[in-house]
């Protein structure tokens, strides 16, 4: 076969594939999005939480709802591009011609590998801003006296204490989530206005019955000056509900990768495990990868299974590949996070058993 020749079937391929890939990612991105939209709508009048409210959630959310999306759309897109190929015979002319399955199949990942590279950006920057204004604005909607700045951290009004906390992170004890609080300051002021006392602490966690400072530098304001005292902890008196922040403190998998790091980091100078931050940056490191596999090892079925069957057939086993890969790889992922396996490993795993799996049927069938 030429080069001229292979180059229109990699077009062919790759429109077909292209095609089928963005019909798959809008109907199932703006499916979730609608759904997303009417459990907004519950919301509604709460703090003053308006439909124009809902609206814009969903809109700041919608790159990460493609981001996510986009792998299912892939390979149910792929499946169908190919799958109309089969159907109406030209995959078997291809083979007959003597394009071998997996010089086809390249083409078709080669489209996947291309659109990729701008999910991954979109993954990296408008996602998590998006996410951290939808984040914010929950915060508003549960707590009138609670906000997040966009480079100040969370703030919070506590009777007559400013509470600012530069970093919030999300800590697994017994089963139960609760948030930490980081580079902690609170202003208290008199019934004046006038400040009164200044506090920093390194942390501020809570303990389930009080909140407790780490690594305290206090220091009051009073006729006769100012007047320091350096506490290794402390109880601090604070109405912050744990429960609302750690609802509202943005989830591992919605950071970037750049903030993943940074969290793990801390976590590590601290002594500490870095947890979900640490699969979650593996997850998203390798997320491409895992996409091309996936998509790679749906191929198969593309020359046989899909041949004499319609859209609905191909559908059908699109979501069926993609419900099982899902499963396949959480529990792969939390066997090793409970095991003790590291992450980069845990996330790997799963998309070197399809690569496996996938180099063997291709290698039978060259």
């Amino acid at each position: 076969m030429s080069v001229f020749n292979v180059k229109r079937v990699d077009r062919l391929v790759a429109m077909s594939v292209l095609g089928s890939l963005l019909m798959v990612w809008l109907v199932l991105t703006g499916f979730d999005a609608v759904t997303q939209f009417l459990r907004q709508l519950v919301h509604v009048g709460k703090n003053g939480y308006t439909l124009s409210n809902a609206i814009v959630y969903v809109l700041v959310t919608f790159p990460r709802r493609a981001y996510e999306m986009f792998g299912n759309a892939a390979l149910i897109g792929g499946l169908l591009g190919l799958g109309g190929l089969a159907g109406t015979g030209e995959l078997t002319a291809l083979r007959a011609a003597g394009m071998s399955r997996l010089r086809i199949a390249g083409s078709a990942v080669g489209v996947v590998a291309a659109l990729i590279v701008g999910v991954v950006v979109l993954g990296e920057t408008a996602a998590p801003w998006g996410d951290q204004q939808a984040q914010t604005m929950q915060l508003r909607m549960k707590s009138a006296d609670l906000g997040m700045g966009t480079n100040s951290g969370l703030w919070a009004r506590d009777g007559n204490s400013f509470i600012n906390a530069r970093g919030t992170s999300l800590k697994r004890h017994d089963g139960l989530s609760t948030v930490q609080l980081s580079d902690v300051r609170v202003f208290t002021f008199t019934d004046e206005g006038q400040l009164s006392r200044f506090e920093w602490a390194k942390t501020a966690e809570h303990d389930g019955r009080e909140w407790i400072l780490r690594d305290v530098r206090s220091t009051t304001l009073d006729a006769q000056g100012t007047h320091t005292t350096l506490l290794a902890s402390q109880p601090w008196q604070s109405s912050l509900n744990p429960q609302v922040l750690a609802q509202s403190v943005i989830q591992p998998q919605y950071l970037s990768m750049r903030d993943l790091r940074r969290n793990m980091h801390y976590l590590e100078s601290n002594g500490e495990s870095p947890g979900s931050y640490a699969v979650a940056f593996w997850g998203r490191a390798l997320y491409p990868l895992n996409v091309l596999v996936l998509v790679l090892c749906a191929m198969p079925f593309a020359f046989g299974t899909l041949r004499s069957g319609g859209l609905g057939k191909r559908m059908f086993i699109g979501m069926l590949l993609a419900i099982g890969w899902y499963f396949l790889q959480q529990a792969m992922v939390n066997f090793g996070t409970v095991y003790g396996m590291p992450p980069l490993l845990a996330n790997l795993l799963p998309a070197s058993i399809l690569a496996l799996a996938a180099w063997l049927y291709f290698r039978r069938s060259a």
